[in-house]
């Protein structure tokens, strides 16, 4: 019974986190982080708001998104835009999203961007009331902006230096004197859907099947009241806070989690409350936080990400309860969006590109040992 679960959960998430796979490449590919890092490396209020919206549908993870974040703080992008966007990018994306509509139905679709979006510019703002005569200080600091190849070139990178003569590039810190040679529509997308297929999904698929094993488990062995004595409350959003701060988890992976949550009683604003601290209160980001923007912005932060965490979930519960709103997890209520053989081929794709970056990761451990 539990395997039969598990792999009907696999099978109805495959299709959509595929379908958000291949969004999440694209928008990798054809939104340049040079454009990225002008729009956000202005200070005040705009730039805040504006981190938000191009961070919510990035194909970073809580991993991905640290040094895009160092690198966007360092090419001189404020306390208040650094924030917003370490913020949004990891607590939602496309590929969530596709996946959140499939578990969790369309109203948890909905609601968990925006308040993804609402978080981020909260938390941004109160970490820009933070003195800004320290802004310029820790614009640039002595890295190299090729150490992660997520991280968002500094100014000092975006453009190789050129020689007097204003022909030929001399050299870069990334230690080349070509110049980039433009690709092709085909070359993009290539490079979109393998980015996708590899790095993506390899920072996604080891917490994705747990929380999926994890939802199975739920749906097997819990009974349905189980939590619900407890399910609801301020109390148990607090507890959902405190359960996810040590966690590494992306927002996809957390969704099947979410749905395991809700099929074992949890009320839907609790359950929201982790999908949007899990992925942004990680104990890595908290780290990067403090050491790159301060103690103080840590607190700030912390308040943007749990306040309004908190208030969304208290509402969440409150629109469920008043307005009739729908949130139970979509298991097998979407399938007939679906033919069953698209399906079944979604799941056989999947689960050969997930053995395959296993592998590729047991054979770079097996290579270290080696050298």
């Amino acid at each position: 019974m539990l395997f039969t679960n598990f792999i009907a959960l696999f099978l109805e998430s495959a299709p959509w986190l595929i379908l958000g796979l291949i969004l999440a490449g694209m928008l990798k590919v054809f939104v340049p982080m040079s454009w990225m890092q002008k729009q956000l490396g202005g200070h005040g209020f705009k730039s805040t708001i504006k981190a938000a919206l191009l961070g919510a549908p990035l194909p970073l993870c809580s991993c991905g998104v640290i040094p895009a974040a160092v690198g966007l703080r360092r090419s001189g992008a404020s306390k208040a835009a650094t924030t917003s966007f370490l913020i949004s990018t990891p607590e939602t994306g496309v590929d969530s999203i596709a996946i959140s509509y499939v578990l969790l139905g369309p109203f948890m679709a909905i609601v968990r961007p925006l308040t993804a979006i609402i978080s981020a510019i909260t938390a941004g703002l109160l970490v820009g009331q933070e003195n800004h005569s320290d802004s310029t200080q820790t614009q640039i600091k002595n890295s190299s902006c090729c150490s992660n190849n997520q991280a968002i070139s500094s100014n000092k990178c975006t453009s190789s230096n050129v020689s007097k003569n204003g022909n030929k590039p001399t050299s870069s810190c990334c230690g080349t004197d070509k110049m980039p040679q433009k690709k092709t529509i085909t070359t993009r997308i290539s490079d979109g859907l393998h980015f996708a297929a590899t790095d993506l999904l390899k920072d996604t698929s080891g917490w994705l099947l747990i929380g999926l094993f994890f939802a199975a488990l739920v749906q097997t062995y819990v009974p349905i009241d189980f939590l619900a004595k407890w399910g609801d409350g301020i109390l148990a959003m607090l507890a959902m806070v405190i359960i996810s701060i040590p966690m590494y988890i992306c927002a996809t992976a957390s969704t099947p989690i979410a749905a395991g949550l809700l099929l074992a009683g949890i009320s839907p604003g609790a359950v929201l409350v982790f999908m949007l601290a899990g992925p942004a209160t990680n104990i890595a980001t908290l780290g990067v936080v403090s050491s790159e923007l301060g103690k103080r912005a840590l607190w700030g932060y912390l308040a943007g990400v749990i306040g309004v965490a908190l208030l969304s979930g208290i509402i969440v519960n409150y629109l469920v309860a008043t307005c009739g709103f729908v949130v139970t997890p979509q298991i097998g209520a979407e399938s007939s969006l679906l033919p069953k053989w698209m399906i079944n081929i979604a799941g056989i794709i999947l689960a050969i590109l997930m053995g395959k970056v296993l592998f590729d990761m047991l054979r770079v451990k097996s290579l270290r040992k080696i050298v």
